[in-house]
């Protein structure tokens, strides 16, 4: 059977994503979507039989915005059915994840795909909405409404 972090890098191989493995259970690589570009990171937590893959939004949150982009993260996840936002409130690091537990199962480049594509979708509709919230530019029901009409 094949290892977790063989399946996950055999997918962004088959699928010709640039990679850089670290530690033995982390894929780095980036993402450019519409919206923006940014770094993502996929982690395989081998002994759980779990992938988790985030992406990272490229500008952290000033710790004066913290309230408005808690609550536009809020907005975002009400009613997500694969994956969330979250925030770092030590540095202001907001980032999407998806994961899969495929524990007694193989990880395939189809359930792969699907978490990691599902992952980047999201966060390239709801990046500029997260930005205009960081900057001011609009308040979190504002940039929601705007996203979600969409």
């Amino acid at each position: 059977m094949t290892s977790l972090i063989e399946s996950v890098v055999n997918y962004f191989q088959e699928d010709e994503w640039p990679i850089e493995l670290v530690n033995g259970n982390v894929v780095r690589t980036a993402f450019k979507g519409e919206n923006g570009q940014w770094a993502c990171h996929g982690w395989v937590r081998e002994q759980e039989e779990q992938f988790v893959f985030y992406s990272l939004c490229p500008l952290n949150v000033p710790d004066n915005r913290y309230a408005e982009v808690s609550e536009f993260i809020t907005r975002a996840n009400y009613g997500m059915v694969i994956g969330n936002f979250e925030m770092d409130y030590s540095d202001g690091e907001v980032r999407y994840k998806t994961s899969i537990d495929v524990e007694g199962s193989e990880l395939t480049n189809t359930l792969c795909r699907q978490i990691v594509i599902t992952n980047v979708m999201l966060m390239d509709r709801y990046l500029p909405g997260i930005m205009a919230v960081i900057t001011g530019a609009q308040t979190p029901a504002q940039a929601i409404a705007q996203i979600e009409a969409h």
